[in-house]
């Protein structure tokens, strides 16, 4: 028997599909050895292989010293939901749902990853096993009791569950003060450690510090990671511009919100005589930086992106980097790389280069000041005339490259992001929908056509690289779809055997003008998978790309960072080792999962600060009157959203004109003597009755 055969992966999946293909009472160790043509030389290798699988929930040894496979001992993998009631949930691939009752918990947490064994029909189930914790450290706030003090859990889903805490003697405690613990031991009772103090719960940034750390995102960095960061020059050395080309001459600007501090991006073009663009993407070269395995790269990986919360940014990297060094800041010299693109007048990207570079910014333009400039304001126009024809020449070449965009069937759902204004204590005084300009659809045409650029690039030179990936659609959700949208008199028109964006976005653009648009986009995006990380070039549906990836924004993303590592590694400094290559897409491959997973936290973290402040701005509106859509019906009642984005839910009780039955195939509320209905898309007038901080969310009633 080869060697090379006995490598473990290889190993493991011949002994998964030796297994899946023998009946009962054929299933034995010796069975395996024997099936696979293994020596006695070999069992120890076998014996190691099959106990790490064990290991992992990939095999299982029943009383007749059978093993199986998941499939057929009926085991499935998932990440485990739990609700208030404490009902567990398990959401398969294939749509369906398992429910997992508390009894058969086994200690799992909300979010944890799970081995389920289903029972036959597979509505049920019980863990097995816990393979992966979502959490290691829980907050937690002091109350006091009597003469003493009662800690309490944030997390509602735990509060009431016995609970064991060991005491941090170096903590003062005082009625209300929040701290993080770290959870000791899983089952009953939960047992936690206190670590650290955040602060009271009333002063001024802890509320969103305490969801920060939640999420695991830590806005203080390891001393030597500040350490390393310190060591780095603050300006461009003369020996580090050696194999790079000089863009220093050339009209380069950033254009960024009025707010931002970091810049990873900078922008020029050039029209030629034929009406075609010289199109030029730098990117600030981070990876000359942050060296692999290093503090800084240890860190940036385990946060693996910047998280903007309402009144603050928890940086990837330092701020004497992301601020400094790696931020194109105007007027000084920068080190990048640059992806270099000539696009036809129509759009299309007919060549492309990507270089190291040197670059000076000449300008650091706003949003605000470009949109202003587009649309003929004289002052601005007068002030920045050095620019000559560049951000109309920017804005030309951008337009080109979208509409080629929409015609491939890139597909734009309808924006409810909002934006939060709070006072120098961080209460909110004013919420609004965020408004995006010409300036901003400029910069995402632009940096969208340098990531596909890249990703073709890597693909197609077989670059170990992290892409950005985002999958078709289930059948089942679209089918769900069609139907409540036919019911709202609009119908989606989509193949018998294939998806196309194109049919989405025709679809979006069709009811664009109609007032259900706000709802039906977002139900629609709701149907859409999630986008992630990935080391496999599998395509990105949304934005009808075969190839795309992340490779514009180094300073915020850890898998930027790392597309622009193999970039100078295969590339730039042409390395032909076909085992540091094997290597580096296993790390890839790790990389994503781990970004992927970072990300996630980062965007839930974001949301729910987002929710926190908005229940909080509405705290201060309570009796207040606002007309309101409809945009989700469930059997307890439905959601409104303002016009301001803040959503609020009527419940179903407190409708005191009939009695409402929920129709789920319609998804719609209907009175039974009245025969009123409360569809999706309804207008209505909403007064504020409750808005719970803590908790985050908002309570409506109806306004007859």
């Amino acid at each position: 028997m080869s060697r090379l055969f006995l490598t473990m992966k290889n190993l493991e999946d011949k002994i998964i599909d030796f297994l899946e293909g023998r009946k009962k009472g054929k299933r034995k160790f010796s069975d395996i050895q024997k099936g696979l043509g293994l020596t006695e030389e070999d069992t120890t290798t076998l014996s190691m292989c099959i106990s790490q699988m064990e290991k992992d929930g990939f095999l299982f040894l029943d009383g007749n010293h059978q093993y199986q496979t998941r499939k057929q001992a009926g085991i499935v993998q998932g990440k485990i939901s739990i609700s208030l009631s404490n009902q567990g949930y398990l959401d398969l691939e294939d749509d369906t749902t398992i429910l997992i009752n508390e009894d058969n918990q086994r200690g799992a947490m909300h979010g944890d990853i799970v081995l389920v064994k289903c029972s036959k029909d597979k509505k049920t189930g019980e863990v097995i096993r816990v393979l992966k914790r979502s959490k290691e450290h829980l907050l937690a706030t002091y109350y006091a009791k009597g003469n003493s003090f009662h800690l309490v859990l944030d997390d509602e889903k735990l509060q009431g569950k016995p609970l064991k805490v060991i005491e941090n003697p170096n903590i003062q405690l005082v009625d209300g003060l929040k701290v993080i613990t770290t959870i000791k031991e899983y089952d009953r009772p939960l047992t936690v450690i206190v670590e650290k103090e955040i602060g009271h719960k009333d002063d001024p940034g802890v509320d969103i510090l305490s969801i920060l750390y939640e999420y695991d995102i830590d806005p203080e960095f390891p001393q030597e990671v500040i350490d390393e960061a310190n060591a780095i020059p603050t300006s461009v050395q003369e020996e580090e511009l050696k194999g790079r080309i000089d863009l220093r001459n050339e009209m380069i600007i950033t254009i960024d919100g009025d707010e931002s501090k970091d810049f990873d991006d900078a922008v020029s073009v050039v029209k030629n005589e034929d009406g075609s663009y010289l199109l030029k993407v730098s990117i600030a070269d981070v990876s000359h930086y942050v060296k692999e395995g290093s503090p800084l790269d240890i860190e940036a990986r385990k946060r693996g992106t910047s998280t903007y919360v309402t009144d603050r940014v928890v940086p990837m990297l330092p701020h004497i980097l992301s601020n400094g060094i790696c931020s194109l800041n105007p007027k000084v010299d920068r080190l990048t790389i640059t992806c270099e693109m000539v696009v036809s007048k129509d759009g299309e990207i007919i060549d492309s280069k990507i270089y190291p570079s040197v670059m000076c910014s000449c300008e650091r333009m706003t949003y605000n000041n470009v949109n202003k400039i587009l649309d003929g304001d004289k002052e601005l126009n007068e002030k920045y005339k050095h620019l000559g024809t560049l951000l109309f020449d920017l804005a030309d070449c951008a337009d080109a490259i979208r509409r080629t965009r929409v015609k491939k069937g890139a597909i734009e759902f309808a924006s409810s992001e909002a934006e939060i204004t709070v006072d120098a204590d961080g209460v909110p005084i004013d919420v609004e929908p965020v408004k995006r300009g010409h300036g901003e659809r400029i910069i995402e045409d632009l940096m969208i056509a340098a990531n596909v650029t890249v990703a073709s690039f890597l693909k197609w030179q077989n670059i170990p690289c992290i892409y950005r990936v985002h999958e078709k659609p289930m059948a089942k959700k679209i089918q769900q779809f069609i139907g409540v949208s036919e019911a709202m008199g609009h119908k989606l028109i989509v193949g018998k055997n294939e998806l196309y964006p194109t049919e989405i976005q025709s679809y979006l653009d069709n009811i664009k003008d109609s007032p259900e648009y706000p709802v039906l986009s977002k139900m629609l995006l709701r149907c859409m998978q999630k986008a992630k990380y990935d080391n496999t070039c599998i395509g990105h549906f949304g934005l009808a790309e075969n190839e795309y990836l992340h490779f514009t924004s180094p300073i915020r993303r850890y898998p930027d960072l790392i597309v622009h590592r193999m970039l100078r590694k295969y590339s730039f400094e042409m390395c032909m080792d076909e085992e540091e290559r094997k290597t580096d897409e296993g790390k890839c491959k790790e990389y994503a999962e781990s970004s992927s997973q970072r990300e996630r936290a980062s965007q839930d973290a974001e949301y729910a600060c987002d929710d926190m402040k908005k229940a909080e701005y509405m705290q201060s509106h309570i009796g207040e009157v606002f007309d309101g859509m409809i945009t989700s019906i469930q059997s307890f009642g439905f959601y409104v959203a303002l016009e301001n984005t803040i959503e609020g839910l009527v419940r179903i009780k407190d409708l005191q004109d009939d009695y409402y039955v929920f129709d789920s195939y319609r998804n719609q509320l209907v009175g039974e003597a009245t025969g009123r209905r409360y569809t999706l898309g309804t207008k209505v007038k909403v007064e504020v009755v409750s808005a719970n901080k803590e908790a985050r969310c908002v309570d409506f009633t109806l306004v007859k």
